[in-house]
């Protein structure tokens, strides 16, 4: 077992479920509202990444059960920002940010031959830019969403000045929903001073070279970059098109 490798063991569970008990206790004083959630989500990141490690070995050994995991992914991080952004019935097109962000991004990682062409390489790239892609699209999208609902009055008043309705859509949710860049533009601002992201530590920690991680984790965050304009970009223009919206309450 490697020097940095977490040891699975009761100790660990004590200090995960510890953990949780701080997080809800943190919301519950704070009113926050999310404490229910909070279990959730820990409880599903147990079991999803329970099926995972058992089943990561299987789809890592062909690529069309990693072409099918990608998919996957992308269904299941629709899903979620579709919840977040607006009814599932009228959210369901937050999967063209979503694919147009990670997928286009990553293929050109793949293509210029920086990443190897293999299964083990490429679907952590994937997971890692389809997961950026996803927070991007909901921050985005509710935001925008929530803007269009609250600033209503001022959209009315750029119609009346002649606007079409896509322009004065954006006119009011555009420079909001931009704000959802901000946490990978932190991040890549701080790399290094602040955080060593997982990217830098996991090829420490494979036996890759400080260069090696450092070249590694700066062409994450950059590719993440990339695909969360796209998705941003994209679900900013699906909501003031109205083709993402939120008519029922949520």
């Amino acid at each position: 077992m490697g020097q940095g490798a977490i040891t699975v063991s009761w100790g660990f569970a004590a200090v995960l479920a510890a953990l949780v008990v701080v997080a809800v206790a943190a919301a519950l004083i704070g009113r926050l509202g999310v404490g229910r959630g909070v279990v959730t989500a820990s409880a599903r990141a147990v079991l999803q990444l329970a099926v995972v490690s058992l089943l990561i070995t299987a789809v890592l050994r062909s690529w069309w059960a990693t072409a099918g995991f990608i998919v996957l992914m992308v269904v299941v991080a629709a899903a979620t920002s579709a919840r977040r952004v607006s009814t599932v019935r009228l959210g369901w097109p937050v999967v063209l940010p979503i694919a147009a962000g990670a997928l286009p991004v990553g293929a050109i990682i793949v293509a210029s031959g920086t990443m190897p062409l293999t299964e083990v390489a490429v679907l952590p790239i994937a997971g890692i830019l389809i997961g950026g892609a996803m927070t991007a699209t909901s921050l985005s999208g509710r935001r925008a969403v929530d803007e269009l609902k609250d600033r209503h009055g001022e959209y009315e008043a750029a119609l009346a000045l002649g606007f079409l309705p896509r322009d004065a859509a954006l006119e009011v949710c555009r420079p909001s929903s931009g704000q959802a860049l901000t946490p990978a533009l932190d991040q890549t601002r701080t790399v290094g001073l602040v955080t060593l992201p997982g990217a830098f530590v996991g090829v420490l920690l494979g036996g890759g070279s400080a260069v090696q991680a450092g070249a590694t984790q700066l062409l994450v965050l950059v590719a993440l970059l990339a695909a969360e304009a796209i998705a941003v970009s994209l679900t900013i223009e699906l909501v003031a098109a109205g083709v993402v919206s939120r008519r029922t309450g949520r």
